[in-house]
């Protein structure tokens, strides 16, 4: 698959509001963060992208199919998990996943066992044949995970799938999703408010504000400084560090944490071993800088903010 998706100049109007605005994207299979404020158009882009609201203008495709004329076929291809609660009271969880799979086309008995084994993957255990309504939060995500991959699509859209869940039951959520992602070569869309989430399993990065496309590019670009620079962290006052740096002629700046932001190449990490044992200093951490991509969302959205009339 050489694309996954292709948008030209979507355009999404209610009435007065337009959600999504002349909206233009490329995106290759892998594993997409799509972040944004609230309102940004997050989820009217993944209603446009399943076929779930009419077009005002502009066209575009989802795994070589044509957004309007082909959404039954994108659908069939896409496993999608709501944010919102999605069940029918009165049925076990492992009814729900069953169900889902009869919808997706799968025979009784085959349903039947891949909802069992989807369950597996998904840590359900006896809970797996209680009624849905008496789930806890985590449960009810662990459930709607697994609707959303029983029929094995190629496509996974995962709207805030970690909200909600403790330490441990996200980072395994994560997990899931990063296995799919490496070795069943999924391709994931990740929409959540959560920035470790995107930072963890993330390969590409798209943030909307209001209705636009404001960034969209590699995690790993996105984070990398436009100078290389080093990070590093002493046992103790880094005073005496800091002097020598600066007596070196290197451009070093002091972070309130004590974390010292140091420019120079590959070949600063030596000196910088050698410099911190002549001052009488020892080195906890020495990294390569990163960006933030709390930063870089919020210089997003400002952005936004600042071309307002």
């Amino acid at each position: 698959m050489a694309t996954l998706l292709s948008l030209d100049s979507i355009t999404k109007d209610y009435r007065s509001l337009r959600a999504l605005d002349d909206v233009s994207l490329t995106l290759e299979p892998g594993v997409i963060g799509l972040l944004g404020p609230n309102g940004a158009g997050k989820s009217t882009l993944i209603k446009v992208l399943m076929g779930l609201v009419r077009l005002t203008s502009g066209s575009g495709e989802v795994l070589g199919y044509q957004l309007g004329s082909d959404f039954r076929a994108i659908r069939a291809r896409v496993g999608y998990m709501p944010e919102d609660d999605c069940y029918i009271a009165g049925l076990s969880g492992v009814e729900m996943v069953g169900f889902a799979a009869r919808l997706s086309g799968l025979p009784a008995i085959e349903a039947l066992r891949r909802a069992h084994e989807i369950l597996d993957f998904c840590g359900v255990e006896e809970e797996r044949y209680r009624p849905v309504e008496t789930y806890s939060t985590g449960m009810r995500q662990k459930l709607k995970f697994a609707q959303a991959i029983v029929h094995d699509p190629p496509l996974l859209i995962l709207d805030e799938p970690t909200a909600g869940l403790d330490p441990e039951e996200r980072e395994a959520m994560l997990g899931r999703v990063r296995l799919l992602a490496a070795r069943m070569q999924k391709s994931v869309l990740l929409s959540t408010h959560i920035l470790p989430d995107v930072q963890a399993i993330c390969d590409t990065v798209v943030i909307l504000a209001k209705g636009q496309v404001r960034v969209v590019d590699s995690l790993e670009r996105l984070c990398r400084p436009t100078s290389p620079s080093y990070c590093v962290r002493v046992f103790g006052p880094p005073g005496p560090l800091l002097e020598r740096i600066r007596r070196e002629g290197h451009e070093v700046h002091e972070e309130p944490d004590g974390t010292l932001d140091v420019t120079g190449d590959d070949g600063l990490v030596r000196s910088l071993w050698e410099w911190a044992r002549e001052a009488g200093v020892g080195i906890r951490t020495l990294v390569p800088a990163r960006n933030s991509l709390e930063q870089i969302f919020l210089d997003a959205v400002r952005e936004e903010n600042h071309a307002d009339p």
